[in-house]
């Protein structure tokens, strides 16, 4: 049997899967779009509040042209990028010291499932009065959104190591560094770089809130005066750019993944 045959069959087979996924998914989604514009063209829903395709499409066009819609979305796009890495950073920071200090992690874990379940939104008011009405505030939220669920998935990973690995290295007296360096972070790379793609749906919720609450620019802040205004139009314009931006973003996320992984 030729292995080489195989593969190349294979490999073609996954290929052609992977655009039959794609073509299906263009397809929905042409689909919905035409079924909202027949929807509101023919008054089946209410155009005032639903808007449709075409007015979102020609109002984002104008706003294109007039420049006003890109430093709202340089500023949105910058402050979840930010979130997304400060809050993957510190929650695998805070994951290894837990990991590295059984003590700390009896003590602190209590606190960390009270906070995990805590809704963050609620916390949002109290940001701002410590922070003020500006760019940390909407930050910190991007940041606080993700940091502890990020602990919770990443700790959990380490401890889920296969025994065998650590019995070896404790057999060699390896240190706690060198356990965690060549068996416990190798391991759970995995579930690191899983993490990675959940936190980028939690940042730009968290931004948007926080934009929500504080900002006078970005995506949130559109949405906001969108509905202050009953321009629905704007509304939905800026919930689209927030689903494009954080499909890209978590498209970038799986490259990463798949690089990583195939090391």
């Amino acid at each position: 049997m030729n292995i080489d045959l195989l593969q190349k069959q294979f490999r073609h087979a996954r290929r052609r899967h992977k655009r039959k996924v794609i073509l299906l998914q263009l397809v929905l989604l042409v689909s919905l779009l035409l079924t909202w514009q027949l929807a509101t063209q023919f008054r089946l829903v209410d155009p005032l509040i639903f808007s449709s395709p075409q007015a979102v499409a020609s109002l984002f066009l104008k706003k294109l042209v007039d420049g006003s819609l890109l430093p709202h979305v340089g500023i949105t796009l910058f402050e979840t990028v930010v979130g997304f890495l400060l809050g993957t950073l510190f929650g695998t920071l805070l994951a290894i010291f837990l990991w590295a200090s059984k003590t700390a992690a009896e003590v602190l874990d209590p606190y960390l499932v009270v906070l995990n379940a805590m809704p963050k939104v609620a916390i949002g008011p109290i940001i701002l009065v410590i922070f003020g009405p500006n760019m940390l505030a909407v930050l910190v939220m991007g940041v606080l959104i993700s940091v502890i669920i990020s602990t919770i998935v990443i700790f959990s990973a380490f401890l889920q190591v296969n025994e065998n690995y650590l019995k070896v290295m404790q057999l060699f007296h390896a240190t706690k560094y060198e356990t965690f360096r060549h068996v416990v972070l190798p391991a759970s790379m995995p579930t690191i770089v899983s993490t990675l793609k959940v936190n980028v749906g939690l940042s730009w919720v968290g931004v948007i809130v926080g934009e929500f609450l504080v900002s006078s620019k970005g995506l949130g802040y559109l949405i906001i005066s969108g509905f202050q205004v009953f321009n629905f139009t704007l509304v939905f314009l800026a919930l689209v750019m927030i689903l494009v931006l954080a499909t890209l973003m978590y498209k970038m996320v799986e490259m990463i993944e798949r690089r990583l992984l195939a090391k």
